[in-house]
């Protein structure tokens, strides 16, 4: 049977932890299984299966939403499609269904391609590649746009991995995010506004069991510093922030990380995520853990949005990194 989310790209790696292994989709350029030594750091879901709730989708020019799908560009407004209709909100980019081609591959690793068109709301053509590497501690991606227009473009980007320790129970997780501020919306989930996260139940910088938050909510001032005020904690090299990570009770970890342009994260928790279990289809618990280069309706705001000049290219980094796990 041919898979949903097209070619199956499997990478396979011998690191100090176990053997790695992960599949990359054609479809959205997506992680649809990242293992390492037999234990799941994200939620995996079957080849024959959409990726629930976005599950490690490429996130293409904007991350999260734009309201109404509406913006301004030199004084003409652009429509978009609205992709979350219940909200009316045009919502994760332009690639989630799209097909990426192949451009290099090696045991350890894969790059794809995918083109963004211009088209209604969005007049621009942008060149995209991402690379996923597994590394001796996780897998590495690294994001690369091109501007092949006449016009400046405005670029955002994120990631929709749901990362977990396989066999702990997601509810006894601790998760830590590396924010200052929360950002505010309204019952459309559309920004309002930005305020500071100490003194609220947003404060997650200490960290707290999943079971016992309940988040659909985007964090801004992310990096190291965000951890009680230091920028010695994270263990990482320099440049590669943390974003937020979820720890099990025998200390195991798993970190979401990002370069300097991932200044913000959405971290999402459904109640209703759909598993594949030996019994049958059931839903449960999950975390989503987003690292984006901006919050939601950058192309209105402005925030974190990067104009990519004609001709010009950028690059953003992030990744899933694992400690204590070993053979």
């Amino acid at each position: 049977m041919r898979a949903a989310t097209g070619v199956q790209y499997e990478l396979r790696a011998a690191t100090p932890s176990g053997p790695a292994r992960a599949i990359i989709t054609e479809v959205a350029a997506g992680i649809r299984l990242y293992s390492v030594d037999g234990i799941d750091l994200v939620e995996p879901f079957a080849a024959e299966a959409t990726p629930p709730w976005g599950a490690g989708i490429v996130l293409m020019p904007w991350p999260n939403r734009i309201r109404d799908g509406r913006w301004n560009h030199e004084g003409v407004v652009q429509r978009l499609a609205l992709t979350e209709p219940e909200l009316s909100n045009a919502i994760h980019g332009l690639l989630r269904y799209s097909p990426y081609r192949l451009l290099e591959r090696s045991p350890g690793s894969v790059t794809l391609a995918a083109t963004v068109f211009p088209q209604a709301g969005y007049p621009f053509l942008l060149d995209t590649t991402v690379r996923y590497a597994l590394t001796d501690d996780g897998l590495e991606v690294t994001h690369t746009v091109r501007n092949m227009g006449p016009q400046t473009a405005p670029v955002a980007l994120g990631a929709h991995p749901y990362p977990k320790i396989g066999g702990v129970p997601t509810e006894d997780l601790v998760l830590t995010i590396a924010a200052h501020t929360h950002i505010d919306v309204d019952d459309r989930q559309n920004p309002v506004g930005e305020s500071t996260v100490v003194g609220t139940r947003f404060d997650l910088r200490a960290g707290r069991r999943v079971g016992d938050i309940d988040l659909d909510d985007g964090f801004g001032g992310v990096g190291p510093e965000s951890i009680e005020g230091r920028s010695d904690v994270t263990g990482e090299e320099p440049g590669t922030p943390r974003v937020a990570s979820l720890t099990a009770p025998d200390g195991r970890s798993v970190t979401i990380w990002g370069d300097q342009s991932i200044r913000n994260v959405q971290v999402f928790t459904p109640r209703n995520f759909p598993f594949e279990g030996q019994g049958g289809p059931y839903l449960g618990l999950a975390v989503a853990i987003e690292p984006m280069t901006a919050p939601a309706n950058a192309f209105n705001s402005g925030a974190g949005l990067r104009w990519v000049e004609p001709g010009e290219s950028w690059s953003v980094r992030w990744g899933i990194r694992h400690a204590g796990f070993g053979p």
